[in-house]
């Protein structure tokens, strides 16, 4: 299964989507803030398959640690989530960067839906050289 980092400041929210995940067998690490998961993905050295972030946070937003992670580890794939339509204009121009934005409020079968689309939507040869790369 794939390893997953989620930036999220809503801590139900945040319970909610690291148990339906986790339930799904993925390794899911989670932070309450952008600023945080960008260390964590630093102090990791990108060793993520999948961003999963808010938009709207403290300290650093979704849109600024999706810009982040995108250029240090480009092979991590971003999926942002957001409940507010301003955020989600936000978010266009960022379609090389960005997999996909869920809106808020998601149900269980929406998230994993769109997560393992994210999961799926790359090659499998450029999923298996990035973990290599990863790796070494």
């Amino acid at each position: 299964m794939a390893r997953i980092l989620v930036a999220e400041d809503d801590p139900s929210v945040r319970a909610f989507v690291v148990s339906a995940l986790t339930m799904k067998g993925h390794e899911v690490v989670a932070e309450e803030d952008g600023g945080l998961a960008a260390e964590t993905m630093e102090a990791e050295g990108g060793r993520f398959d999948l961003l999963l972030s808010d938009i709207k946070m403290p300290v650093m937003d979704g849109i600024a640690l999706a810009l982040q992670v995108g250029s240090a580890f480009p092979d991590v794939t971003i999926v942002l989530m957001t409940g507010f339509a301003d955020q989600r204009e936000r978010a266009h121009g960022l379609e090389a960067l960005v997999y996909d934005v869920i809106v808020k409020p998601f149900t269980l079968a929406e998230l994993l839906a769109k997560v393992e689309d994210a999961l799926e939507g790359r090659p499998v040869e450029v999923l298996s050289l990035a973990r290599q790369a990863r790796e070494e």
